[in-house]
């Protein structure tokens, strides 16, 4: 089957794929410990106002983009920019950030992604049962150290499932995945949001209520609310959490038929991964974690030091088999979090080699693998090399890609077009204050949260960093060549071919 005649096989697919999308390890591990750590309620103010001053707006127009490029038989954020661009050239090279970060977060991305299948694994044997804290912290530092095969192994079994799913295509694997994925996910959420809920100080050593962490996380305090710091955190949790900014929404809009609804589909996705990250990404970690450890100790955990570290201690406290069954429930929505937004990364690149160079789904599918398992090589080996990839690709990127192509939807192909493209089969009614807010607000906030971050990259630019890091950088800045030059090719190609 050609890339160019592939299609969603349902809607309900396409927005529990594009949720699967949104949805990741971000909103469960580090949207409670942003929130916690920016002064809890005073953080979901400045969180829903990014949300629709820049959230909202950017989903509207990576639908569309991908949307108008599927037009044209084009996948990928090259030439889907270069389409929109008309004669500039340029912006198929922007659009090479639309490959570049899904390649590059994929590659620590997926690791990640497999300590949750081995957590998973090893919370259903009842390993971390009879454990302390310093026990199952001592096991992970062990594990992240490389101190046994097993990460090894996870790794490349979480690589190998992430390739045979994309080998099936669309219809017959990533949407079949997020069908089967998404709602478990919301399951387990649910149940485990119940049993944060209903924490009770007194019972099982917990020293809190479940309400007294909902309640720091409700209440605002509104000193906070004028706090630079808190307004950038709320920003970047927004990329992280919709993943605007990245390629993968241009993708999958990509494959929509031609009058197929932008607006209402990416609000349904866009809500649904809203309601994972705020009602229960909140409603699990903090309640348990602050019913257990009050918050002062709470504050002091990063979401990774919690997600892995403190809960499996703390669900072990609730008795042999709930222990077992909260530990996989836990580990398994963060598992579907996880590869339903590692399946997403993959398209672009698959998408790429399918329209350009006529790959097959399997060989292009391989490729990404082989990419991903390489590239990830450094993120595996130290911590320097995953904060490169992360720092570079997992934000920076994000940022001048999302201004990139904000710019050039409102200003170069035309806010008029552009809002025809929004509204174009719509089944709901767009407001129309989304017009001035896409050509003038959201430009200038990504202008603001780009100018407010370039001391932070040239301190990056300049810190001393170990070998791996080293690696990290040059392997990032060779990855982002190599991709333009393939697009380069490609584009003689295209020109060659329509001679």
């Amino acid at each position: 089957m050609s890339a160019g005649k592939e299609n969603w096989g349902s809607r309900i697919g396409l927005i529990l794929a594009m949720a699967g999308n949104a949805v990741g390890l971000g909103n469960f591990l580090r949207f409670p410990a942003q929130a916690i750590q920016n002064g809890g309620g005073a953080f979901i103010i400045p969180y829903l106002v990014c949300f629709l001053l820049m959230g909202i707006p950017l989903l509207y127009i990576e639908w569309s983009m991908g949307r108008f490029g599927g037009k044209f038989g084009q996948h990928s954020t090259p030439f889907i920019l270069g389409a929109m661009g008309g004669k500039q050239k340029m912006w198929k090279y922007f659009g090479v950030f639309g490959i570049f970060t899904n390649i590059a977060v994929a590659a620590y991305y997926c690791y990640l992604e497999s300590w949750t299948l081995s957590w998973a694994y090893h919370s259903i044997l009842g390993d971390f049962n009879g454990m302390t804290q310093v026990g199952v912290q001592g096991f992970f530092d062990n594990y992240i150290a490389l101190g046994s095969a097993e990460p090894i192994i996870f790794w490349i079994l979480c690589l190998a499932l992430n390739t045979y799913i994309l080998s099936k295509g669309l219809s017959g694997g990533v949407e079949m995945a997020a069908k089967i994925g998404m709602p478990l996910l919301i399951v387990f959420g649910i149940f485990l949001a119940y049993k944060g809920y209903a924490t009770t100080a007194g019972v099982d050593g917990a020293i809190n209520d479940g309400m007294v962490g909902l309640n720091f996380l409700w209440t605002p305090d509104f000193q906070s609310i004028w706090s630079p710091k808190v307004w950038l955190a709320a920003a970047g949790q927004i990329f992280f959490t919709l993943s605007v900014g990245m390629g993968t929404i241009h993708c999958y809009a990509s494959y929509m038929k031609e009058n197929e609804d932008v607006a209402l589909n990416s609000m349904s996705a866009g809500w649904m991964n809203e309601f994972v990250e705020v009602v229960l990404g909140s409603a699990i970690v903090i309640p348990i974690a602050v019913g257990y450890l009050g918050i002062d100790k709470v504050k002091e955990l990063g979401g990774f030091a919690m997600g892995f570290v403190t809960l499996p201690y703390l669900f072990a406290q609730w008795g042999d088999l709930l222990s077992k069954m909260a530990g996989f429930m836990w580990f398994g929505l963060l598992f579907f979090a996880g590869i339903t937004s590692s399946l997403a990364m993959g398209t672009p690149m698959m998408g790429f080699l399918k329209d350009n160079f006529k790959w097959t789904h399997n060989r292009s599918a391989i490729a990404f693998g082989a990419a991903v398992l390489v590239l990830g090589i450094p993120c595996v080996m130290s911590q320097k090399g995953f904060n490169e990839y992360d720092y570079w690709a997992g934000t920076v990127s994000l940022v001048v890609f999302a201004l990139a192509e904000i710019i050039l939807f409102a200003w170069v192909f035309g806010m008029e077009k552009g809002w025809e493209e929004i509204t174009r089969g719509a089944d709901i009614h767009v407001p129309n204050i989304y017009k001035p807010i896409i050509q003038y607000v959201t430009p200038i906030f990504l202008l603001a949260v780009f100018v407010g971050s370039i001391p932070d990259i040239i301190k990056n630019i300049s810190s001393d960093t170990d070998f791996w890091g080293w690696i990290s950088r040059g392997t990032l800045i060779a990855l982002f060549m190599v991709i333009s030059y393939y697009v380069k090719v490609a584009s003689n190609n295209l020109k060659t071919n329509n001679l």
